[in-house]
């Protein structure tokens, strides 16, 4: 999954990453030319005196290093606009993915899960793509060309790398297999301490009331603890990989310069060559290192590309009609012919064959125990859910052959937990209508019992709230902006619902069907 999402999401960026390649290539070739010219100065200028050779090979030298120093600028620039740019297109994908979630895909997954995977899932993979482009790409560069230099100064040394890189691949294999299945452990207790955290500051008013604070704070401490418990083990044996790269590194640099000195005494090999030698055996070692530090960010980077993949590739169980119906003659019907309702995967039904009519200028009292399906029933109307078998009419149109817009654009809904978006009391109340005029504000407020208090605050309608609202403004400001699905207009819809204390039910407009749902 992660390779696909890469070369899906990369596609329609291939020039930056194409730059990147070129600009990462030509800072390799710079780096690796730079230890034979060093070669070249000590054996042919300072060995034999030469000062004009010196000051001629030293200018040649930093004149490569600018060029490398001003590619490797670029080269990361580029990579940086490429990794940023698909972070935000899987994130947008994501999150459009989610608005066409019906409720039963909301509650599979879960609402901490999705922001999770919309947030610390794609930073991974964004991370990932920032580093191959700044590390990774220039890793086979500089080893290939290492190995070609370090051959070229000296065969019989070389033989050196024929052991060094193989046991330092070995080595870090072995480590990232201990690693991968804690990732993904880590993953899944993320979403975990999510949920509790989400859970808690939702439900803080429930907590205190039955003052549960330390049984809250007991769960929340558990899940941390699950949490640190992953990644102090992926920590531990990442931090393992470094001493033993070094190690690699420093014993395969006390064999070049146990041997090397040995064919210099020789005269087999000059002292420039030897360290020329020594600085690619270094260049080739860095590199493989680098590539062994992307292997270390690969398995989260696939772990969250597979629960990305997992969100990406769901399709809403509530599909939108083909060329369906936009024009409803009679909005305010709504009729239940024989419909039977389950969720996924429940044993018995929710509903069981239900058939009734709600018609304009009514109210129909939905009464219930809890649980006993009261909310299902108005959700099937607008269609968060698909009834398992009869058929829900809208204006003597089945709902699942009118268009989503069209539905919803008839409707206003009242849900029991009203919810209000950061911004202001009438940003808030245009969410179902931008176009709505104040004095249609107005009389959705004075309908819904909330005018005097609005009125009452300092700001009126341009009143700022954070995110949530309040309750008080929640229940008496009981508009259809509540809800961005459906999009209920805050004026003008043809059936309301009302839930729970809908005490303005009697204040209705006889043209609408008001269906009310109460225990």
């Amino acid at each position: 999954m992660l390779w696909s999402l890469l070369v899906t999401s990369v596609r329609p960026y291939w020039r930056l990453l194409v730059a990147v390649v070129v600009f990462q290539l030509a800072q390799s070739v710079a780096n690796l030319y730079l230890p034979a010219l060093n070669a070249d100065l000590i054996d042919n200028g300072i060995a034999t005196g030469n000062v004009a050779y010196i000051w001629r090979i030293g200018a040649v030298m930093l004149g490569l290093s600018f060029v490398q120093i001003i590619c490797a600028v670029v080269a990361i620039y580029f990579a940086a606009k490429l990794a940023m740019a698909v972070g935000r297109d899987v994130r947008a994908r994501i999150f459009h993915r989610v608005g066409t979630f019906s409720e039963s895909e909301v509650q599979h997954f879960g609402a901490p899960s999705l922001i999770t995977r919309n947030t610390n899932d794609v930073q991974q993979v964004q991370m990932l793509v920032l580093m191959s482009c700044t590390l990774l790409v220039s890793a086979p560069f500089m080893a290939i060309g290492g190995v070609l230099m370090a051959v070229q100064q000296d065969v019989a040394l070389s033989s050196i790398l024929v052991v060094a890189v193989p046991l330092l691949l070995i080595a870090v294999t072995l480590v990232i297999w201990r690693m991968v299945p804690h990732f993904r452990r880590m993953q899944t207790r993320i979403d975990a301490i999510n949920r509790v955290l989400r859970e808690q500051l939702t439900g803080i008013r429930v907590v205190r009331a039955f003052v549960r604070e330390g049984a809250e704070r007991a769960r929340f401490g558990q899940a941390n603890e699950n949490v640190t418990e992953s990644a102090l083990k992926a920590g531990r044996l990442m931090a393992a990989m470094f001493p033993i790269v070094t190690l690699i590194l420093n014993l395969s640099s006390v064999a070049v310069l146990w041997f090397g000195a040995e064919r210099v005494d020789n005269g087999e090999m000059q002292v420039g060559a030897l360290t020329a030698f020594l600085t690619y055996l270094i260049q080739i070692l860095m590199a493989v290192m680098m590539a062994t530090f992307m292997f270390v960010m690969v398995p989260r980077a696939a772990v969250s590309a597979d629960r990305i993949g997992e969100v990406l590739d769901t399709r809403t169980t509530v599909t939108p009609p083909v060329n369906g119906v936009r024009d409803i003659a009679d909005a305010g019907t709504v009729e239940f012919d024989d419909v039977t309702f389950a969720y996924p995967g429940a044993e018995e039904p929710v509903l069981h064959h239900v058939t009734f009519t709600a018609r304009p200028g009514t109210t129909t009292a939905i009464v219930g125990s809890t649980g006993a399906g009261k909310s299902t029933l108005i959700n099937l109307i607008p269609r968060l859910y698909d009834a398992t078998s009869g058929t829900v009419r809208v204006g003597g149109v089945d709902v699942r052959d009118i268009e989503l817009e069209a539905l919803w654009s008839h409707m206003g809904l009242v849900p029991q937990r009203p919810y209000l978006f950061s911004g202001t009391v009438g940003s808030n109340l245009r969410y179902g209508r931008r176009d709505a005029t104040e004095d249609e504000i107005w009389e959705a407020l004075r309908v819904s019992q909330g005018d005097d208090f609005v009125s009452a605050m300092p700001g009126g309608l341009e009143t700022s709230m954070g995110q949530g609202g309040y309750d008080g403004l929640g229940r008496a400001a009981s508009t259809p902006r509540h809800r961005p699905r459906p999009r209920a207009r805050t004026a003008g819809a043809d059936l309301r619902r009302l839930v729970q204390r809908a005490r303005h039910r009697d204040r209705c407009a006889p043209a609408r069907s008001s269906l009310r749902g109460g225990g």
